[in-house]
């Protein structure tokens, strides 16, 4: 059934709709018309507001878990609330001092990222993440330690100071002194170079002839350093903090749910293939439930931003993660403040 828009309900049954939603999304458990009908809330009967809330619950906006319970809102009552209702509530001066004071800390941007991540998944209590620029970095050097036959560690060494140590397949039969001298050949183009750069110029020297390497080395060379060049442009760079948070007392009965959402975080790849979705959005966008196929299952919402350089050109994402009844008033100008902040930082 499509979601009826907000202005075809009645100013009661908007009310009463706001006022279920609010209270589930403050304790997480079905709002009952008794409570509806108590202090400072819906001047009506309960009998009255059983009525409404059974006309909530077929336009399919409100669901009620059990026969006895209350009703609580279904992920289409989520969307129209967060869509037509819900009122924003800007972050407070001292939240926006933590994020900047958070964000200012000196270092390399890597580090401010990473900040980024759990300054949200603190301020919203829910998992933090932010998917860095895609970048290939400029490198310094390259060595390839000898693991066991078949397998080496190479590690790379960025111009900014950046280590990183990638095991990588070999053949069997590669001897040590191939291994030093692709080693060689490798750092010696690398220097001041992304991968992308020293690949082109390194198989230029081979099919030229220019490099003077025996054919084991010669593989190696042409094998790995093409690998490692397409792993540093296609490979998503996702930071991911604070996932304790989404275990907490609200989530012990639901354990299975969490488990399922845990699994999806360790899949990076799908959570920044997610997040790209975001990156040509003008503001923050907002997944609930299963209108996202990744979490769907899971039954948690995604709010997410694009965060822009100084040309206005998107460079990444920050958002969290959380259960359906995140507190969205409250997470989506964070999200949003947080992303801008970022933004300023990047220049």
């Amino acid at each position: 059934m499509p979601t009826p828009p907000i202005t075809e309900l009645t100013t009661r049954a908007r009310e009463i709709f706001r006022l279920v939603v609010e209270g589930y999304l403050d304790t997480g458990t079905p709002v009952g018309s008794k409570a509806l009908a108590g202090a400072g809330g819906v001047n009506l009967s309960p009998a009255s507001i059983r009525s409404v809330l059974a006309d909530l619950e077929s336009l399919g906006l409100l669901a009620a878990p059990h026969t006895s319970a209350g009703r609580l809102p279904t992920e289409a009552g989520l969307r129209l609330f967060v869509d037509g209702i819900m009122q924003m509530a800007e972050p407070s001066i001292e939240e926006r001092q933590a994020i900047e004071r958070g964000l200012s800390a000196p270092g390399p941007i890597e580090a401010a990222l990473e900040a980024t991540s759990s300054l949200l998944s603190n301020l919203t209590s829910s998992a933090g993440l932010v998917m860095v620029p895609r970048r290939e970095p400029r490198l310094s050097h390259l060595q390839l330690v000898p693991l066991a036959p078949g397998r080496a560690l190479v590690v790379v060494v960025g111009d900014d100071g950046a280590v990183e140590n990638r095991v990588v397949d070999l053949p069997d039969d590669l001897t040590q002194g191939s291994l030093e001298q692709a080693s060689n050949f490798i750092s010696a183009h690398l220097k001041g170079r992304t991968f992308g750069e020293a690949t082109r110029l390194m198989q230029a020297e081979i099919t030229s002839g220019k490099a003077e390497l025996d054919a084991a080395s010669r593989e190696l060379v042409e094998r790995g350093i093409a690998v490692w060049s397409e792993d540093a442009l296609e490979r998503p760079v996702l930071i991911v903090r604070g996932q304790a948070n989404l275990l907490d007392e609200s989530t012990l009965s639901d354990l299975e749910r969490v488990r399922s959402l845990l699994d999806d975080l360790e899949n990076k790849q799908s959570v920044a293939e997610l997040l790209e979705s975001a990156r040509e959005a003008r503001s923050t966008r907002i997944f609930i439930g299963s209108e996202n196929r990744l979490f769907a299952l899971s039954g948690s919402s995604v709010i997410a931003s694009p965060y822009r350089d100084r040309d206005g050109k998107v460079v990444g994402v920050v958002g969290v993660i959380g259960p359906t009844r995140l507190n969205y008033a409250r997470v989506v100008p964070m999200v949003d403040f947080t992303a801008r902040s970022l933004g300023k930082l990047i220049g």
